[in-house]
């Protein structure tokens, strides 16, 4: 049985079902959750980890409007294939939309994109 490791922080900044929707959708771009796969049910993933049906709900409710999970009624939600090529794509585009977010919180900060590209580099090369 495959198992999929979702943690979610009640004191983070980013939503819960935010949360989930990032760790789910980069296990189905990093292809550890297979085309086809049968995603857990709202009820049992809200009883795993202690939190609304409706925070669920809305996370699956995103993957399904970006295109990565399908729903079958009255079997349930799948992960949708993608050829490798959209699958880079649609990674983009969600890294896309998540730096324009983040590009306006900088900009409030008075960052120049120099000093915000200088971030980004010292960032990702930190350990974690």
């Amino acid at each position: 049985m495959f198992v999929m490791n979702i943690v979610v922080t009640s004191d983070s900044e980013i939503p819960i079902y935010q949360q989930i929707y990032n760790q789910i959708s980069q296990m189905i771009i990093r292809k550890e959750l297979p085309n086809d796969f049968c995603l857990p049910g709202i009820r049992t993933v809200a009883k795993e980890l202690r939190i609304s049906i409706i925070t669920i709900k809305r996370a699956w409710e995103e993957l399904e409007l970006d295109g990565f999970i399908y729903t079958k009624a009255g079997k349930g939600c799948f992960v949708a294939a993608h050829a490798p090529k959209k699958l880079y794509d649609k990674r983009d585009l969600v890294a896309s939309k998540k730096m324009a977010k983040d590009i306006e919180y900088y900009k409030g900060l008075g960052l120049s994109s120099e000093e915000v590209i200088e971030l980004v580099k010292n960032a990702f090369h930190q350990e974690v």
